[in-house]
């Protein structure tokens, strides 16, 4: 059966509350006005998800603490508790919270601090501090559990030895048996600084070591993990900060926190070795900056600072931008605002974005949608075009026929062709006319579906 699947690549942006959008819904968004800020007025930092009994909760940090909200049956965000954090100040950046079981791992990297374990399973009503650790994690940069083998990796670690201040430990790996009272099992690596994020599945640890650049360990014997990789120096390289896995392992992207840097797609090996196979962003030539991000098999979604959230098409060699919300709509010298966190495992498929400015955010992304067929990323150059000069429209798919067909602004043909052909391509001459065209490419893909492409042609 045919199915007909019309595209229409090249939308202009809609705009909500000023903030430019594509492809994605805002649902919700949440703001507290009273807490406290510094004079840039920063006061949140990161977000994460939780699901249980069909219901999902977010948990967002702020320079005061933590978050807890419902998501309701209407897609609003509900704040039903929170927890100050042990050190509360308008000079708290960094929050990190991520979750195992029904407990919320929570941590700060700012004054002296404190691990919060918060117990969550008295959900929707309430949430509480079951443990709390100042000692050894009295600043801890970021965290990252490997849910599967109970192990929690903390990254970038300060503890307080005898009531000060110790120095930086570089990361630790702590068992989750109790989840109550985690247990040390490893430190290291010792011959660098820091290890700035992390991302661990099957025991494989993706080190994100800053200037360091990746380290790649196998840590199926925690104590005694064995060193995989090395990848020190590599193009277009800055501070290696955060990297995620998809769920095939198949695909490694990660980011550098650097004005200009682009982010990098990896291939993933059956060794789990990663190689740099493509590069790609948003508006990187006016140094824009990456900060978090979390892939599925078809997408990445970043938490892009000025740029807002991003969400790209992984599957081409390089990645497409297919969607995105500017969380962050404000003009700003200063790259390194906006979208700080992204969480995407809620099972709605429902995006969590949260903004340093903004606050908290929960969006409709169908991924169904973008992800039920290849998508057809139809490239026409040049546009604009002069008047009789001659224009390129190439098929990413490889086909071996299609219609084109070009409209002018009232809707009337001005020419059509059929080609039968391997080249996947037409190339024809623009109008005489100055104006804005629609060429229509009609094809029936592998999948025998009939796809309709619309591009734009600017004459001028």
């Amino acid at each position: 059966m045919r199915i007909a699947l019309f595209l229409v690549i090249g939308l202009i942006p809609c705009f909500s509350f000023s903030q430019s959008r594509k492809n994605i819904e805002l649902l919700d968004n949440w703001q507290n006005p009273h807490l406290i800020s510094n004079s840039s007025n920063v006061k949140y930092n990161d977000c994460w998800g939780y699901s249980t009994n069909e219901n999902e909760y977010a948990i967002a940090g702020s320079t005061e603490g933590t978050h807890y909200f419902k998501v309701t049956d209407q897609n609003k965000l509900e704040e039903v508790d929170f927890i100050p954090g042990k050190f509360v100040s308008m000079s708290v950046v960094h929050r990190d919270i991520k979750v195992y079981q029904n407990y919320a791992y929570a941590v700060c990297d700012e004054g002296e601090s404190s691990l919060q374990i918060i117990d969550l399973s008295y959900l929707p009503d309430s949430v509480h501090v079951v443990a709390e650790n100042d000692t050894t994690f009295a600043r801890v940069h970021n965290l990252f559990i490997d849910e599967e083998n109970a192990l929690l990796y903390a990254c970038a670690i300060t503890p307080k030895i005898n009531g000060i201040l110790s120095s930086l430990i570089s990361m630790q790996v702590y068992s989750l048996a109790n989840p109550e009272l985690p247990a040390l099992l490893y430190t290291g690596p010792n011959d660098i600084p820091e290890v700035h994020d992390a991302y661990v599945r099957n025991n494989i640890a993706y080190l994100n070591c800053g200037f360091d650049g990746l380290r790649v360990f196998d840590f199926t014997n925690p104590s005694s993990p064995v060193f995989l990789q090395n990848v020190t120096t590599y193009q277009d390289q800055g501070y290696n900060h955060q990297g995620w896995l998809s769920p095939d392992g198949k695909t490694y992207i990660f980011g550098d926190e650097t004005g200009g840097k682009k982010l990098k797609k990896c291939e993933v090996d059956s060794n789990h070795e990663i190689e740099i196979k493509s590069y790609f962003g948003t508006n990187f030539s006016n140094n824009s900056v990456p900060h978090n991000i979390v892939l599925t098999n078809d997408f990445a979604f970043v938490a892009y600072y000025n740029e807002g959230l991003r969400i790209y098409d992984i599957r081409p060699r390089v990645p497409v931008e297919i969607a995105h919300y500017d969380t962050y709509p404000d003009d700003h010298f200063f790259n390194m605002n906006g979208a700080w966190g992204v969480f995407a495992g809620f099972p709605s498929g429902n995006l969590l974005v949260s903004d340093r400015h903004y606050g908290l955010f929960l969006f409709e992304f169908n991924q169904e949608v973008f992800g039920s067929t290849s998508l057809d990323y139809t490239n026409i150059y040049p546009s604009p075009v002069e008047k009789g000069g001659e224009v390129t429209i190439r098929l990413s798919d490889k086909i071996t026929g299609f219609t084109y067909s070009l409209y002018d602004a009232t809707g009337r043909i001005i020419s059509n062709e059929e080609r039968i052909s391997t080249d996947s391509f037409v190339i024809f001459k623009a109008p005489e006319t100055k104006g804005v065209y629609t060429a229509i490419i009609s094809y029936t893909n592998k999948k025998d579906i009939l796809v309709h492409v619309s591009k734009r042609v600017l004459v001028h």
